[in-house]
């Protein structure tokens, strides 16, 4: 299922996040794999998206944020003072749980990344958009229509088209915080197979409430539950023989 001669491109090495007073996040370490999806699960408010968001700092945005322990992608620890966060947020992607495509052409929205790094040439810009558009199985459906508003497009082609912007500027990791939860389930498998086939060039990292999502797209589960990483492991064992009695407990649904 997952490519056997992966590396790990992310560790968390004891890392807690505090908001203000509140501690959010206690001691959590794990490697996760190159070119693999995994998954986050755990009930609302244990942490999950708390600590998704530590691989691209965006809870720097949040004020009286402390953060003890480290991240570290591709041998670099993300939090030295020496990072450059737009590059880091350039090389880890982020699609949120609400489809956010800019109030531009669907055109636009993916040639807005490439713009900014410097690429003018009106015919490498057709073929980013083009290309970014195919992996993000969006092409065939937007082709005829990419100067009309991003604004018109189904939620699910919204999201779709929020995909082929972060991979516009070449990002290395994905990450994924509940994408495909105000869809429905038609749009909703499309995001899994663009998941299931964008694994082979990326690295992603999923958020979901959906449990059969967790087990159906990713490779590694990890059982969040009140700031604690409970348990780890390749999703199989997980979904049929967790080792933990809580992690089983929440999977076959007797809480959360």
């Amino acid at each position: 299922m997952e490519n056997e001669t992966s590396r790990v491109v992310i560790r968390a090495d004891k890392v807690s996040l505090w908001y203000g007073a509140k501690r959010a996040l206690c001691d959590i370490s794990m490697d996760m794999q190159e070119k693999c999806v995994t998954a986050f699960i755990g009930p609302s408010g244990c942490g999950k998206s708390t600590f998704l968001r530590l691989f691209n700092r965006m809870n720097d945005l949040i004020d009286n944020v402390r953060i003890s322990g480290n991240i570290v992608i591709d041998g670099v620890d993300v939090y030295q003072t020496s990072i450059d966060v737009v590059d880091l947020r350039r090389k880890v992607g982020m699609i949120f749980q609400k489809s956010n495509p800019f109030p531009k052409s669907v055109f636009e929205n993916v040639a807005y990344g490439p713009r900014i790094q410097g690429i003018r040439n009106r015919g490498d810009l057709d073929a980013i958009v083009e290309q970014c558009l195919r992996q993000s199985a969006l092409w065939d459906e937007v082709k005829d229509g990419l100067h009309g508003s991003a604004l018109g497009l189904s939620g699910g082609q919204q999201q779709r088209l929020c995909i082929a912007r972060a991979l516009a500027v070449k990002p290395e990791i994905l990450l994924m915080d509940e994408p495909a939860s105000a869809l429905d389930p038609l749009s909703t498998a499309k995001i899994e197979e663009l998941i299931y086939t964008l694994k082979n060039d990326y690295t992603i990292v999923i958020v979901t409430h959906n449990m059969q999502q967790a087990s159906r797209v990713s490779d590694y589960t990890a059982f969040f539950y009140m700031g604690e990483l409970i348990e780890y492991d390749k999703t199989p064992m997980m979904f049929t023989s967790p080792k933990l009695k809580r992690t089983e407990d929440y999977i076959t649904g007797r809480f959360g």
